[in-house]
């Protein structure tokens, strides 16, 4: 069963929609971890438009599974990233227009300032990541690059559907044997819900879920205990099954 690791951007998001004090994701991020998160994530923008350079720091000061930070090739971010502590890193595409990330982070097209990044941050003593899509080249450069660590892009798996979902499924599941291959190991995630995850998640090989909005959006109803305690025994009855 892949561990379950929450993002927690769209807790500022709210937040940030009024500048208020509250919602408080660092709080949140405490009750996911109580309700059984193996990890918290959250992604520190260029134009801050959720999580915000103090929550960072409280984040890491507060949490007592492990941290993943998020971010940009921007060298702004890598020296914030180089600062926070987080026991994890994520090396993101970002585009300042996009509503979320559209897409993953083209390795080949960004090999010089990876080259640069990936040390950089490894020196901290954090795991790096890069987020990618199930493209085989693009993965093969990741190791090329000695990177540890691919996290799938999995919103064009979230995005289709009928026939074209189950393709797209098959090339996470062929990158996620060809990055095993070539000694790389796996996350995933984006877009993923309670409808969509149960199938990648089912791919042999995948370490980590990283889900965020659809969890947050269900604990504005349900609470965030349930919301995460639903998502658990989805993963649960996976791993029974299996």
């Amino acid at each position: 069963m892949p561990r379950l690791h929450i993002n927690v951007d769209h807790v500022a998001t709210l937040r940030q929609a009024r500048r208020e004090t509250f919602p408080d994701p660092v709080a949140w991020a405490l009750a996911a971890e109580e309700a059984g998160a193996a990890g918290i994530t959250c992604h520190l923008r260029r134009d801050r438009r959720h999580i915000q350079d103090a929550d960072v720091e409280n984040l890491r000061n507060s949490i007592g599974t492990l941290l993943n930070l998020e971010c940009s090739l921007d060298e702004e971010m890598l020296a914030i990233a180089q600062r926070s502590r987080a026991q994890a890193f994520c090396l993101v595409p970002e585009n300042r227009q996009e509503v979320t990330t559209e897409g993953g982070l083209n390795v080949i097209g960004e090999v010089d300032r990876l080259r640069e990044a990936i040390p950089r941050l490894g020196e901290t003593g954090g795991l790096v990541s890069l987020f990618i899509d199930p493209d085989l080249s693009q993965i093969d450069m990741a190791r090329e690059l000695q990177a540890p660590f691919i996290e799938l892009h999995t919103g064009e798996y979230a995005q289709a559907q009928g026939e074209e979902r189950m393709a797209t499924l098959e090339r996470l599941a062929s990158a996620t044997a060809h990055a095993h291959n070539i000694g790389l190991r796996v996350n995933a995630g984006h877009g993923l819900d309670y409808e969509n995850t149960a199938p990648v998640a089912s791919i042999p090989g995948i370490e980590e879920l990283n889900i965020g909005f659809a969890i947050v959006a269900r604990s504005v109803f349900v609470g965030v205990s349930r919301a995460i305690g639903e998502m658990q025994n989805l993963l649960k009855d996976l791993s029974v099954k299996s």
